[in-house]
């Protein structure tokens, strides 16, 4: 089973709350153990004391094979947490998912969990994991239940002691239970998502048992039994072969920056060396990126210019795709901070980007004011609405500068949006990986009636972006 069709399964399946979709955490929403990022924080930290290293290392070469042993690794890993009150460990595990672990999302778990939640159905992380490790997360991806191993809690602080029996093998099955029991979910039509074959009784748990990227013990027992097998592509570290394309891609720029100016002095003309930067650059860098783009509704891109073009933003790849996508006749708005980037500053400046501080609502708008008279004057723009890029492929809240702006400018809204670009370059990362970055550009929006209802117009082309986003257009 491939992503598509599990996605498809999800759609045409028994809609409706009763139906559950129950996703593990480790391995299967996120590449890898997140325990290991708490680890290395205290490690880094100097809070690791010896004897907890030795019985950490001991604990790792014994391995996870029976409940006996993994009673006897949390034991070992929450008695470090003692003396915590749990505001610091929330604090901490936001922190670490902004930093890292969000990072680590699979963007088809993501896609998976997005498809459930506009089913109607509940959905449910359940992992072995404490709720500190879990929660931004969750948060992160809207997801309301959480199920975990409970650790014992004393006037708000942790005493390092699990809370009666952790969520792992037996443990995760009788949560999982307990919670469709309580709940009145129909286990027949619900779903189960995990990686660790110590999880095959979770999974048989509900009608639709999904091994999610297997280890080898969980593959071999889907195939005894016939489960679907769905594999996401891996979230590891970037390897040697990813520097050496980063390092072509921005070489890449470089020679496409300086071939556009080189044309543009050669003709006398600021626009013909704009134009060529905006046409040759994409092509070049994302070529050399190993990074495809794959567009649909490109018609939409041409056909209501100048206007302008919204996008979601995720990813500092974001602007060469829509480059790739616009071709020419367009500039931006950026943060004002991107003025002084060494390589991207000047750039932005020598194509008429507008600079705003996001920090000064007042200067701002002063800011975007000219904007408006470079639209009349028949150049479009790309502004990302929700002002910053977000760690996941969530849609964040979208300001209101942009549709102001099309308002007094009186031209069209175009949505335009980006699925993967995370993926292929995240928000904290500077190495590209390849593969394959998806853009939709919607039809245009007329935002000339909008005076007087612009909140909900806006909560309205949101939604649009979340519908897109969770049921990607196929034709």
């Amino acid at each position: 089973m491939n992503i598509d069709q599990a996605l498809h399964r999800v759609h045409t399946g028994r809609q409706g709350p009763e139906v559950g979709a129950f996703f593990d955490f480790d391995g299967t929403i996120v590449h890898g153990f997140s325990g290991l990022h708490f680890f290395r924080d205290r490690l880094l930290a100097g809070k690791v004391t010896a004897a907890e290293l030795a019985s950490t290392m001991v604990n790792g070469l014994r391995g996870t094979d029976s409940e006996a042993d993994f009673e006897r690794f949390v034991a070992v890993a929450f008695k470090a947490w003692r003396g915590h009150t749990e505001e610091e460990l929330y604090e901490i595990g936001q922190r670490l998912f902004m930093s890292t672990i969000a990072g680590h999302l699979y963007p088809e778990a993501w896609q998976l969990i997005g498809a459930h939640q506009n089913a109607g159905h509940t959905v449910v992380i359940a992992s072995s994991a404490s709720r500190y490790q879990i929660q931004a997360a969750a948060d992160a991806l809207g997801v309301e239940h959480v199920l975990f191993t409970p650790l014992e809690v004393v006037d708000g602080v942790l005493t390092g002691r699990v809370d009666g029996k952790s969520l792992w093998r037996s443990g995760k099955f009788a949560a999982t239970r307990a919670f469709m029991e309580e709940h009145g979910i129909d286990g027949a039509h619900s779903y189960t998502y995990s990686n660790g074959g110590e999880d095959a009784e979770f999974l048989a748990a509900t009608g639709n048992p999904t091994p999610t990227n297997p280890d080898g013990t969980l593959e071999r027992f889907a195939r005894v039994h016939e489960w679907p097998i769905l594999r996401f592509r891996p979230r590891g570290t970037p390897g040697v072969r990813e520097v050496v394309r980063t390092a072509a891609a921005y070489s890449g720029i470089v020679g496409s920056v300086s071939t556009g100016l080189g044309l543009g002095l050669i003709n006398r003309s600021h626009k013909v060396a704009l134009d060529s930067i905006t046409n040759i650059m994409p092509d070049v860098s994302l070529a050399l990126a190993g990074i495809d783009v794959r567009v649909r509704g490109e018609a939409n891109a041409w056909e209501h210019r100048p206007a302008v073009f919204i996008f979601n933003h995720q990813s500092q790849l974001d602007p060469m795709v829509l480059a790739k996508v616009l071709r020419h006749g367009f500039t931006g708005v950026a943060k004002k901070e991107m003025a002084n980037d060494p390589l991207f500053g000047p750039l932005l400046r020598f194509v008429g980007a507008t600079f705003v501080d996001r920090g000064n609502t007042e200067r701002a708008v002063e800011a975007l004011a000219p904007v408006v008279d470079t639209l009349r004057q028949g150049t479009s723009v790309i502004i990302a609405p929700e002002g910053t890029r977000s760690l996941t492929p969530q849609i964040g809240r979208f300001k209101k500068g942009a549709f102001r702006i099309a308002m007094e400018a009186r031209v069209p809204i175009v949505p335009v949006v980006i699925r993967n670009a995370g993926e292929m370059l995240w928000k904290h990362s500077t190495l590209l990986r390849s593969g394959t970055v998806d853009v939709a550009v919607l039809d245009p929006i007329d935002v000339s009636g909008w005076h007087g209802e612009l909140d909900v117009r806006i909560t309205e082309v949101e939604d649009l972006y979340r519908k897109t986003l969770t049921d990607w257009p196929r034709t």
